[in-house]
């Protein structure tokens, strides 16, 4: 494979505009995954998602107490709930009279993770 950087004397530099290294480039973009990416960000880029992923994290939650975590109604943590299910970011179960949410898998807890480690990182340069 042709990497983007070429050596000279021990440093590297890079190459700007080689037509062979952007095309190989342009081919590892997958569209269709890209867009799946961007929407999964676009989902959490919400506050309150954010917030609901955050504490699902920690622990399997019906809308009542999502509601009262976030001083918000119902109807505003059933939507957003809603929102973060046709992601496959959460998904739920009932038990009983009550639905409990909770992380879909393992990947979005580790994308929380390591978004908050970064968030962590930068506040400590600034």
């Amino acid at each position: 494979m042709i990497t983007i950087a070429e050596q000279n004397e021990g440093t590297y530099h890079h190459v700007c505009g080689d037509p062979v290294r952007t095309k190989i480039l342009r081919e590892v973009i997958i569209e269709n995954e890209i867009l799946g990416m961007a929407q999964i960000f676009k989902a959490l880029s919400d506050p309150n998602r954010m917030k609901i992923a955050y504490l699902l994290q920690y622990e399997e939650l019906c809308v009542c107490d999502i509601a009262a975590i976030l001083d918000s109604s119902v109807a505003t943590a059933s939507h957003h709930l809603r929102h973060l299910k046709q992601m496959n970011i959460t998904s739920s179960r009932k038990e009983g009279k009550n639905v409990i949410y909770f992380l879909k898998d393992h990947h979005i807890k580790t994308l929380i993770t390591m978004t908050l480690e970064h968030q962590k990182e930068r506040n400590e340069h600034e």
